[in-house]
């Protein structure tokens, strides 16, 4: 329970966080337009048949990832490394951890703010370029120190990648919204957890 509640106040943490350069960027340029929550595309999902699709196809394709970095990564420290061989008692540490603490803080930075800023100002290729290439690059420096330079070149590549699709599915099937990258990006991470509390 220690541990869920730690999660708790570290995901108010993490959102109020990463939230606050969006939240002021729009106060003081869009606020009068619309909503925040709209502005950075907390908003129903459009294309229902199509996104569910999409959201299944890319969750694959991040599991896949995570759990590759899961084997790659025994014996080193990671944000998931305090679940390992905790089984049924780390579920709700877990789950609030994998939706709250990761996934929807970092949905808001990179898929709420920096990918719909940049596309405003040089179109939506560019732009989901340069987010893919940040979000894999915040998690290649995490790793660098632990891993050598040939496996954060792989973890920058396929992070990038996946941001890159979950950007796709958003921008271009799901009409704007995040919520189909927060599912993905959430799923992926529980998953990942759930592995290390039952299986290392």
């Amino acid at each position: 329970m220690t541990l869920a509640i730690n999660k708790i106040i570290n995901s108010l943490l993490e959102i109020i966080l990463f939230s606050l350069l969006p939240f002021l960027f729009w106060y003081f340029s869009a606020r009068k337009q619309e909503r925040f929550t709209e502005w950075i595309g907390l908003k129903k999902i459009k294309g229902a048949k199509n996104t569910a699709l999409a959201i299944i196809l890319v969750t694959v394709f991040y599991l896949a990832i995570s759990l590759v970095f899961l084997k790659g990564l025994n014996n080193i420290e990671s944000a998931t490394s305090e679940f390992q061989g905790l089984g049924f008692a780390a579920l709700p540490a877990i789950f609030i951890y994998a939706v709250f603490n990761t996934a929807f803080p970092e949905e808001i930075l990179f898929r709420g703010f920096i990918l719909k800023r940049l596309a405003n100002k040089l179109g939506f290729a560019k732009a989901n370029f340069i987010q893919g290439l940040l979000f894999g690059l915040l998690h290649g420096v995490m790793f660098f120190p632990l891993v050598g330079n040939l496996k954060t070149i792989l973890i920058i590549l396929l992070t990038s990648l996946a941001a890159f699709a979950m950007g796709y599915v958003n921008e271009e099937i799901s009409g704007g919204s995040i919520i189909p990258s927060w599912i993905i990006h959430a799923i992926s991470n529980l998953i990942a957890g759930i592995y290390l509390a039952f299986y290392i």
